[in-house]
């Protein structure tokens, strides 16, 4: 491989790029690296990070309200400063964005700050510049999606969400999966009237059918919840946003979101020209391997179009280089993924949905509860969790866990390892519960429901 600047070169220097460099340069590979925009990616920069530490400002808003009923009295009233919110988060950004720099120079990874693209075979070009690797890694990531609405210019996507500097007072939020509900969530607990519209009957497509429900009648308490809505066209009108609905209503916005979902990043890359085959989507096809249709270059990560969560990103890019020098193996499965909804309530699940259980398996047993959570047996606040479990009765294995409610992903995190040793109802039946806690639920479920 002497013949070439670079044994592996990545483009693209999130979550899956910085890890397989890291990977590729601690097993002796000369290893390379461009990234265009901001170190990290999508989760350090606008996406898990930020958005997280908003969450977090969002729920001081109902800690402040229900500490009356533990005793608390607040004599001034409270003032939230979405400034200072922004500022603290930036330096926060800034700081981890110069954590990743140093892991790669740590790792003996050369940087290069500019657009790559693929030039030709084991070839990438940076402007007038042009290096030779033998490996070629594209991890670049997704991008939101804008649809072709007339006025669409007038809204903003997740991304410049994290640049507002002020507060909007009345926001639309367009879209009902992942960022649109974490966001309505942020928004609205730090003070702002949301309005959520999505085109569908029922929010968090893909989800199991009962935490669809209970999200969906549970957001209601805090938006004005629009399903079923299509918007026309939006006019700006000064300061504000008139949005015009397929229904024929009108309101008037100070700011519009549209989290319609995000697509490969794919564009401009040099791609087609030199033989990567692309989905309908855009999105990059590789093999089990993570190699496209062009030989020695590769994709892993969100523009991939697999499974788009960062943990699935650092497994997968760790894997490849693993595989192409000499590391341990490493087999990447996407079976079992835990994921979560940093919303309001809070979602996480691992594992298949009723019905997916439903058409793998002959027989199930489905075990579910709804309660107030202890805290809220002071506050009074309308405020309730699901839990849910979906078992194989003939092996009695547990083969779906489903939660909404406060700290939904830190319990479903030990579920998930549960389930990869292959749990079975009968052992979480013989599990001691941790009292009083949300998560000895899962552990006293003893009868199924009549389904």
């Amino acid at each position: 491989m002497t013949d070439f600047d670079y044994d592996f070169f990545v483009i693209g220097a999130g979550s899956g790029g910085v890890r397989a460099a890291r990977t590729a340069a601690a097993l002796g590979a000369r290893t390379g690296i461009a990234e265009a925009r901001f170190f990290g990616g999508t989760c350090v920069n606008v996406g898990c990070i930020p958005k997280k530490l908003y969450t977090y400002a969002a729920h001081v808003s109902h800690d402040l309200a229900d500490s009356a009923a533990y005793g608390w009295q607040i004599d001034t009233p409270p003032a939230f400063n979405w400034s200072l919110l922004k500022q603290n988060k930036d330096r926060e950004i800034s700081r981890l964005n110069g954590i990743y720099k140093n892991l790669l120079n740590s790792a003996g990874v050369t940087i290069h700050e500019g657009r790559a693209k693929i030039a030709g075979p084991n070839r990438i070009a940076m402007g007038e510049r042009e290096f030779t690797a033998q490996h070629i890694l594209l991890a670049v990531g997704g991008q939101s999606f804008m649809p072709p609405v007339p006025g669409i210019e007038h809204a903003m996507d997740s991304d410049d969400f994290f640049e507002l500097t002020s507060q909007p007072q009345k926001v639309l939020i367009v879209g009902g999966g992942y960022i649109a509900t974490e966001l309505a969530g942020v928004f609205a607990g730090l003070g702002s009237s949301v309005t959520l519209a999505y085109r569908g009957p029922e929010l968090l497509n893909g989800f199991d059918q009962d935490i669809r429900a209970f999200f969906t009648d549970a957001i209601k308490t805090y938006t004005d919840l629009k399903l079923n809505a299509t918007i026309e066209r939006i006019e700006s009108t000064g300061t504000q946003k008139e949005v015009c609905f397929a229904d024929g209503s009108r309101q008037v916005f100070d700011a519009i979101l549209y989290a319609t979902g995000r697509v490969p990043a794919t564009a401009n890359l040099g791609l087609v020209d030199n033989g990567v085959t692309l989905s309908d989507v855009g999105a990059i096809i590789v093999d089990d391997n993570f190699e496209t249709s062009a030989p020695g270059v590769y994709a892993v990560g969100d523009v991939i179009d697999r499974v788009t969560l960062t943990p699935v990103a650092l497994a997968e890019g760790q894997a490849l280089a693993r595989r192409l020098f000499g590391g341990p193996d490493q087999n990447m499965s996407y079976d079992l993924i835990p994921a979560a909804v940093f919303s309001d309530p809070q979602i996480a699940t691992v594992g298949m949905t009723e019905a997916e259980a439903r058409s793998n398996y002959r027989q199930i047993d489905v075990y579910r509860s709804r309660f107030r959570p202890l805290k809220h047996t002071l506050t009074g606040r309308d405020s309730f969790s699901l839990m849910k479990m979906v078992v194989d009765r003939e092996s009695d294995r547990v083969v779906g866990i489903h939660m909404a409610g406060a700290d939904a992903a830190e319990i479903m995190q030990g579920m998930a390892v549960a389930m990869q040793v292959g749990a079975t109802k009968a052992q979480f039946d013989q599990t001691i519960g941790i009292h009083p806690t949300a998560a000895e639920e899962f552990v006293t479920m003893r009868t199924p429901v009549d389904v």
